[in-house]
């Protein structure tokens, strides 16, 4: 039996104008993609997802080339990752998912922080019982998103902890947590399709707010390196954010996200929606754990996460 996993992620600046070859900063989290691959007396092999799918996948490989017999469209992760998997055998493998960290306990609804790429990348570590599947996974997760999307959370999932993503050549940079930067992570109740937004995004007309977003990044990917000016530099890439969300109406302030960003500016802090926005999760920032505490007791619902030094890993 071979078992890998890897970690979710939150994207702390850089969406979409990372998928302009700007830079993204990223973090993992602790909650983990887990795949299992184990042998069974069969005359195919097996998928099986609990909490995700009730149907049973089976597949076989006729001379090299994946064929379904059940469950193609409720695993198209997994035949993404197998075709980029060399030599895996004709039948006779147990292969379990679970991505249940990933999924809100109250309202059952996904939350957003990466599943897919996290459990691309846990799966392909246990085909190939290898960890060393960064370019494979960035294949078959563009394969899985049909072409969408930049790869920054296949690189969390990957590498763990603190990154920078350069959009533009897909390089990593470890980057260290500033100190005296507290965080939290709101989950707003709506969780929103990132595939939808892209399609929106890429079916609209390029508007000059979508170079200034890029310059913004760029420069709170520098304040991310520097670990002393973060805060400072937040206002001005929210400001671009929602600028470009207005001129491409991508309704990434939606679900709530607005008024957390305005309210937590009258109280001295930083919050953002993260990644795709329009739900999922946003980021608060500020200088004390106590602080955030206070801003909290209002209601809102933090997810129960840490950072995650650790990327994908075999078990």
């Amino acid at each position: 039996m071979i078992a890998a996993s890897a970690p979710g992620k939150v994207v702390l600046s850089g969406e979409y104008a990372v998928l302009d070859g700007a830079p993204a900063i990223s973090v993992a989290i602790d909650r983990r993609a887990s795949a299992r691959v184990d042998g069974f007396d069969g005359q195919w092999h097996r998928v099986m997802a609990p909490g995700f799918a009730e149907i049973e996948g089976r597949f076989v490989m006729r001379d090299g080339v994946l064929e379904w017999l059940q469950g193609a469209s409720e695993f198209e992760l997994v035949d993404a990752v197998v075709r980029v998997v060399d030599a895996l055998p004709a039948a006779g493998l147990s292969i379990e998912l679970d991505t249940r960290a990933f999924v809100d306990a109250d309202s059952g609804a996904k939350i957003g922080i990466g599943s897919s790429a996290a459990l691309t990348v846990a799966l392909l570590a246990a085909l190939r019982n290898s960890d060393d599947v960064y370019n494979d996974a960035l294949t078959a997760h563009r394969r899985l998103q049909r072409g969408a999307g930049s790869g920054v959370d296949i690189a969390s999932a990957v590498h763990g902890g603190l990154i920078e993503f350069a959009g533009d050549t897909r390089n990593v940079t470890e980057l260290a947590w500033p100190t005296g930067l507290a965080c939290r992570f709101v989950w707003t109740g709506v969780a929103v399709s990132t595939r939808e937004k892209l399609a929106k995004l890429a079916a609209t007309e390029h508007r000059e707010s979508r170079q200034q977003l890029g310059r913004a990044a760029a420069t709170m990917a520098a304040a991310w390196r520097s670990t002393d000016a973060v805060l400072n530099e937040y206002p001005a890439y929210i400001d671009a954010l929602r600028q470009f969300d207005v001129d491409h109406d991508l309704g990434i302030f939606d679900a709530g996200h607005d008024e957390l960003a305005v309210r937590a500016a009258s109280a001295g802090l930083v919050y953002k929606p993260c990644g795709a926005g329009g739900g999922d999760i946003g980021a608060l920032l500020g200088r004390s754990e106590q602080e955030l505490d206070e801003f909290m007791a209002g209601g809102e619902k933090v997810l129960r996460c840490a950072v995650e030094p650790r990327g994908v890993e075999q078990h």
